[in-house]
């Protein structure tokens, strides 16, 4: 019979370990959460690359299929907005506004119609529904709302009470994971999700991003979005790019964003007495409009855009109006209120319009088609420290850090005097003026 110190013993053990395992339960669910993260997002890459390849396989084979477009693109965008408004609310669009909303909102539930599991499975397959139709749209943007709906499912999992700090924790993650650049997933975060430096989230989001980043690592391997890039200025006109792709790209970016915000504002008014047919009508149009612009484009503005980018990176020009055809079905995307982010279209209007500056002054078209990214998606989502950090994660082309550095915040400047809001923030206010409606009307 053993002896009641014995007993003791092992239940003093017992309790010892069954504390410690409350304790590093939340840790655990955590990383895994993270880890969760950088599978999906690898996961949703791949389906979306084969969405884009089946596209352009179906309109490329016939001899008539290249006029294809003009029927399936309006068809999707009116499927992807119909399931988007009847069964995966709050999943259209980019998906950041959302996340960004789910921050500044306290009530849980309320949260929980922003950012969900459910949300994030419908994000996945609606943004790839786009995709096969030829919708000028991203993953990347998509995968911030994912990574943020699974993260907030952590917090209710493990008990963590830092839903803010974990929204921006998976919203780091996601964009580390999407593009394969850690440093630029934690600079969107304090950048672009917060707008403020918090100490208290800083472990979260470094942790998210390594093991997210670790997972996509091991499933993917170690690749620079767009290569390796070795362009620099060497000459005066080289230098001239900075000044062009700066102001010019930070005016197309500003025109882009403000004109989303307002157009956006008056179709939801026009919309009001029948949201959901009236949306479904609008999408089919948009949708019309992006497949024409498609087929006189020939091909080149239907999905990311991810090879003209790449290919203009790498030195090959582009058609001198080619960022003008993909701005305007990128907006035209956007609009329609189908799930699907911007990041990779406003990355091929960068490179497009660096490309078509450099064929005209006769300068290196790589190092134009970089500072033009620059200069456009710091416009866009006027974060200059984002864009100069993703542009150089992206490229690897640290010759350049300078002009990408300098046209970045040129961009940025020229944005803000044009567009004083900033694209997401102005597009998360709806979100949380229907949370506060919502509540009024309880009352």
């Amino acid at each position: 019979m053993p002896s009641p110190y014995l007993n003791s013993k092992l239940l003093r053990r017992s309790r010892v370990f069954w504390g410690s395992f409350s304790l590093w339960r939340p840790r655990l669910v955590f990383w895994c959460g993270a880890l969760a993260i950088g599978v999906i997002s690898v996961g949703f890459a791949k389906l979306a690359d084969l969405a884009q390849k089946a596209f352009g396989s179906v309109t490329s084979t016939g001899q008539w299929a290249f006029l294809l477009p003009l029927v399936l693109t309006p068809l999707g965008f009116m499927l992807s907005a119909y399931l988007a408004a009847t069964l995966f609310p709050n999943s259209q669009g980019s998906g950041i506004p959302q996340a960004i909303a789910a921050r500044h909102l306290r009530d849980e539930d309320d949260r929980t119609r922003l950012l969900s599991l459910r949300i994030a499975f419908g994000k996945i397959v609606l943004t790839v529904l786009g995709l096969f139709s030829g919708a000028s749209i991203g993953r990347e943007g998509p995968t911030v709302q994912v990574g943020a709906s699974i993260m907030l499912a952590v917090a209710r999992l493990s008990g963590i009470a830092q839903a803010r700090g974990l929204i921006l924790a998976g919203s780091a993650a996601g964009i580390a994971a999407a593009f394969n650049t850690p440093l630029a997933g934690i600079v969107f975060a304090i950048e672009e999700m917060s707008r403020t430096y918090e100490s208290r989230a800083n472990g979260l989001v470094l942790t998210a991003v390594i093991l997210s980043g670790l997972a996509a690592l091991g499933l993917s391997g170690s690749y620079n979005y767009f290569g390796m890039a070795s362009a620099a200025p060497t000459a005066l006109k080289d230098w001239g790019l900075v000044l062009i792709c700066g102001v010019g790209g930070g005016a197309l970016g500003a025109a882009f964003s403000g004109f989303a915000l307002h157009f956006g504002q008056r179709i939801r008014r026009w919309a009001q007495p029948q949201p959901l047919s009236r949306m479904l009508a609008f999408a089919g149009v948009c949708g019309l409009a992006v497949g024409i612009i498609g087929v006189a484009a020939g091909g080149s503005t239907f999905g990311t855009g991810y090879e003209q980018a790449r290919g203009a990176v790498e030195g090959n020009a582009l058609p001198l109006l080619f960022f003008v055809e993909k701005l305007a079905a990128s907006f035209l995307s956007m609009l329609s209120g189908i799930p699907g982010g911007i990041f990779a279209p406003s990355l091929a209007v960068g490179a497009g319009f660096g490309s078509t500056v450099g064929s005209l002054l006769g300068t290196s078209i790589a190092l134009a088609a970089i500072l033009g990214m620059a200069g456009y998606f710091a416009g866009v989502v006027q974060a200059p420290m984002t864009a100069f950090v993703i542009i150089l994660e992206m490229t690897g082309d640290h010759q350049a850090v300078i002009p990408i550095m300098a046209v970045s915040m040129i961009g940025y400047v020229t944005s803000r005097l044009l567009s004083r809001e900033p694209l997401y923030h102005g597009l998360s206010r709806v979100f949380i003026a229907a949370a506060i409606r919502k509540h009024r009307s309880e009352r």
